[in-house]
């Protein structure tokens, strides 16, 4: 029995316990792991400290096979991170409000039993990650990563205004209270940029985003050409002229990229329409310089303030699992 029981498979599960039910979930993923004959799971919640970097490497230095995480974008950002290049296998378990990395792999939201039980006997998928070079006004600089997308500008400091408990309260759509708290006092700053080293550009916009993938809440195409497995990166600089620039901004967003571009009538007035509001670029490498300092976010969390954000993907960086059959967009 004992030689039976060492060469057992381990899962490990990275949870936030202000995030989830942890008691379920805990006895999901143990009865799940018994049921496919592995050992039972290693549980690791995450802390005010410890956002999940932390809890990854107790995982891996104890033989974790895989991992689970369950949380918010951040505690699924904080995993991907960890796990970035060791090729253990990482399950997204639907969780919080957003779950960003999880609808851009088209995963069931409403079954989790399903996404876990995948852990244990589900396909494969390796997935594009990003990694954020922040450099900071006092010369110091930091490197994080991101599965979504990171931003410097408008979008950060909406989320910095964003209520924290109206958050909790309502999930997502609190972002709109953080937008109706930004735009007033929105003013465009000056960027200087480049994509794939080609060569330098000026201009002023409210906002830059690097995306690894572009799928929001409420089936809003962000950036719908983005693709989590093609091994690039898509850039937008967001530059609307005035209120109306502004709803044109919308318009893309809510109108054209998730509604119209789904049919073929939509998509063919879209080709004779000139919009400069949002300009969409793509390359391996991107960078981008503010003055003054602007506020940068990594999937929907705060990472202070910036001079210069510099982003590269690591293409098939990151292996995730889903469930049998399942086909993860542009794959």
């Amino acid at each position: 029995m004992t030689g039976d029981l060492a060469v057992l498979r381990r899962a490990a599960l990275v949870y936030n316990p202000t995030k989830v039910d942890a008691d379920r979930l805990r006895e999901q993923v143990v009865h799940l792991s018994r049921q496919a004959g592995w050992a039972d799971p290693i549980l690791l919640p995450t802390t005010i400290e410890d956002a999940g970097q932390g809890c990854v490497r107790v995982a891996l230095e104890s033989g974790a096979d895989a991992l689970l995480v369950a949380g918010g974008d951040g505690t699924v950002r904080a995993v991907s991170e960890a796990l970035t290049g060791t090729g253990v296998p990482l399950t997204i378990v639907p969780s919080g409000t957003g779950n960003l990395l999880a609808r851009n792999l088209a995963l069931p939201l409403d079954d989790p039993e399903l996404v876990i039980a995948a852990t244990f006997d589900g396909d494969r998928q390796a997935v594009d990650i990003g990694i954020a070079e922040i450099s900071r006004p006092d010369g110091t600089r930091d490197d994080a990563a991101f599965v979504v997308m990171a931003g410097m500008g408008l979008d950060a400091a909406m989320i910095a205004n964003t209520r924290p408990a109206l958050k909790k309260a309502v999930g997502w759509v609190a972002y709109v209270d953080g937008a109706a708290r930004s735009l007033p006092k929105a003013k465009p700053f000056r960027l200087v940029y480049e994509v794939d080293q080609d060569r330098m550009h000026a201009t002023r916009v409210y906002s830059i985003l690097f995306a690894n993938c572009g799928a929001l809440p409420a089936g809003i195409a962000l950036i719908p050409d983005a693709s989590i497995v093609d091994g690039s990166m898509d850039v937008v600089l967001i530059q609307p002229r005035g209120w109306w620039g502004w709803i044109a901004v919308w318009r893309k967003v809510w109108w054209d990229n998730s509604v119209l571009r789904r049919f073929r009538a939509g998509r063919l007035v879209l080709e004779r329409r000139r919009d400069q509001s949002m300009r969409y670029l793509q390359g391996e490498l991107a960078e981008a310089g503010a003055e003054p300092a602007q506020a940068v976010q990594l999937d929907g969390d705060e990472f202070g303030r910036a001079v210069r954000l510099r982003c590269r993907v690591v293409a098939g960086g990151l292996i995730v699992t889903v469930p049998t059959g399942h086909r993860v967009p542009g794959a």
